[in-house]
């Protein structure tokens, strides 16, 4: 599925990804691929992203934290997600 995650100053995530952790309102869920579609408010907290490979750009790749090899997070004040046709587009705080 399409990842892509996006705050006021920039795009800062877009690409493959495999799963995606985000933080709820009411608690962290997980949105793997073929997930149906959802609207969500997020909450202060981590988003998680497992994907087989990544491509930051320089300008924002300070902003995620490496796990391993295949996953990295994103610490977000708040936002929201939709995820529909396979696509999840997260716009954060």
């Amino acid at each position: 599925m399409i990842l892509e995650i996006v705050s006021p100053e920039a795009k800062l995530f877009s690409g493959q990804v495999t799963s995606v952790t985000l933080p709820g309102v009411d608690g962290s869920f997980q949105i793997l691929n073929n997930h149906a579609p959802i609207v969500s408010i997020l909450e202060k907290g981590t988003i998680k992203i497992a994907a087989p490979s990544f491509d930051f750009s320089k300008e924002v790749a300070g902003k995620f934290t490496k796990v391993n090899e295949q996953t990295y997070t994103l610490e977000i004040a708040s936002g929201t997600i939709e995820m529909k046709d396979n696509k999840v587009i997260v716009l954060v705080d």
